[in-house]
């Protein structure tokens, strides 16, 4: 770790290192997050914004004493050197009334002014991006970094996932722990919900609302149209209701940071790369993906049903006519 003088440092034993690029309410508040939990020994903020990051800093810091030890400090580009994750929030934020994708071309030319001074000095870091339009950013940094592809990757519909077993164990009155159910596809308006792979308590859905829930009468397609636009426009409501979201954001960023400090080889609902999977090619995009200490290791392919691999490609196929209208 490192003890700070002003805000340079001194180097002591290494531990691990996340820099995060931004620190606006999402930036700030997944190094919060990070610090409370102890994940890394050293968090760099970094934005254009030197007294905010500075200010960011110097708050976590001083409650460090009541939680875990961290040195975490406002920093340069040259200052995420050694990072073993970089996690980019930099970008405008979403306001009441927008589409993420409303947001593409300004996000995209900060990602492009930025990433490749920071690759200058994080080569060998895996590359989280946070930053909306999510998938399309996640693509853009691969492209101006020239990264490979495993080394980066975005926090898709994790959230979105997260949302909707959050949801489910509601509607059925079950904890959510028991409840596997994924979001794949776009972080937007185009996200998909393959219904065949939901399962509760080791069985089906339907079988499972068949046979256990006391609401199997109310588990019909109205109903699960309801939770799927519920989960679509759960962002929105929260923006709508107090003008920002950062802390659900905050708390999935620190678990994909967890995955790959700890190697624990997790199936996560990411945004990354997807090269020939359901016949999808060069485009990022959430499908189960296998996360180490190295990034994205391998994509899982679970069956769909013939629907369910058509609502999945024309979510790939609105990513990619949003990619050919901008400018990477």
């Amino acid at each position: 770790m490192k003890f700070v003088i002003g805000r340079r440092s001194v180097q002591m034993k290494k531990g691990k290192k996340i820099s995060i690029l931004g620190t606006g309410n999402v930036g700030a508040t997944i190094a919060y997050s990070l610090a409370m939990d102890g994940m890394a020994s050293e968090l760099v903020l970094v934005d254009i914004n030197k007294d905010k990051a500075k200010g960011e800093a110097m708050d976590i810091m001083q409650g460090t004493p009541l939680s875990l030890p961290v040195n975490i400090y406002a920093g340069e580009y040259e200052d995420t050197r050694d990072s073993d994750i970089v996690v980019v929030t930099s970008g405008m934020a979403r306001k009441p009334g927008q589409t993420r994708i409303d947001l593409v071309q300004g996000n995209i030319n900060i990602i492009k002014s930025i990433m490749p001074e920071v690759v200058k000095y994080a080569p060998d870091a895996v590359y989280v991006v946070v930053s909306n339009p999510v998938d399309i950013l996640t693509y853009a940094v691969i492209q101006c970094t020239g990264l490979p592809a495993s080394q980066v990757l975005g926090t898709g519909t994790l959230l979105d996932s997260s949302r909707l077993r959050a949801l489910l164990a509601k509607h059925v009155n079950l904890n959510s722990k028991n409840v596997h159910a994924y979001v794949f596809g776009e972080h937007g308006d185009t996200a998909m919900i393959p219904w065949s792979l939901t399962n509760m308590a080791g069985m089906q859905m339907e079988t499972y609302c068949c046979r256990i829930c006391d609401k199997h009468n109310h588990c019909g397609k109205a109903e699960l149209h309801e939770i799927e636009e519920d989960v679509r426009t759960a962002g929105a409501q929260v923006i709508k209701l107090k003008g920002a979201t950062y802390y659900a954001i905050g708390v999935a960023t620190r678990r994909i940071c967890e995955y790959i400090l700890r190697d624990t080889k997790s199936v996560v609902t990411v945004s990354g790369l997807v090269q020939g999977s359901y016949g999808i090619d060069d485009v990022c995009l959430s499908l189960p993906f296998i996360i180490g200490a190295r990034g994205i290791e391998r994509v899982i392919e679970p069956p769909l049903l013939p629907e369910e691999e058509a609502q999945l490609r024309h979510s790939a196929d609105s990513l990619k006519s949003v990619l050919a209208s901008i400018e990477l």
